[in-house]
């Protein structure tokens, strides 16, 4: 059945590396990838590490997705926090060597709104992993046990139709 190939794939990314602990992982990264602005290196690396760490890619994007319009209200705060981390006295020398360097300057950290979703991001980071690998673990083998009493899940995953459509 061709015309079910796209909803199997789709199934399949939301089950495909399912253990609570890759999908924990997966929407932390997820939201740390969101908050971030695009557009510099440092959002392209964590994009490429969302996508080739082996987690729950389906929740990562999605979690990315969502975060990227959470993370454009947030960006008041954010460039506050920037902007404090930037201006701190002791941390001058090593802003003053990150910028010198030839691919620093690349990430955008003398960018205030960068640095403080990055900072922002990376202190949800666990706190966010912690609280969601309990309610993975709770949901997703309820949700795997009551998608399988379909008939259509069986044929998403590529079982075959017993008996006669008509």
């Amino acid at each position: 059945m061709f015309f079910l190939r796209p909803f199997r794939l789709f199934f399949q990314a939301f089950t495909v590396d399912a253990t609570p602990h890759q999908m924990a992982f997966g929407l932390s990264l997820g939201v740390l990838v969101g908050l971030i602005p695009k557009g510099n290196l440092l959002a392209i690396g964590l994009m490429m590490l969302l996508c080739s760490l082996r987690i729950n890619l389906a929740i990562g994007m999605a979690a990315a997705f969502v975060s990227t319009w959470v993370g454009m209200f947030l960006d008041p705060l954010t460039h506050r926090l920037g902007e404090l981390l930037l201006t701190h006295e002791q941390l001058r020398p090593l802003w003053t060597w990150m910028n010198d360097t030839s691919v620093w300057p690349w990430t955008n950290f003398n960018n205030t709104v960068v640095l403080g979703s990055f900072t922002l991001g990376v202190a949800l980071f666990l706190p966010i992993y912690a609280a969601s690998k309990p309610f993975f673990n709770h949901v997703t083998p309820r949700l795997s046990a009551w998608a399988k009493r379909f008939r259509l899940v069986s044929m998403l995953w590529g079982g075959e139709l017993t008996g006669k459509l008509t």
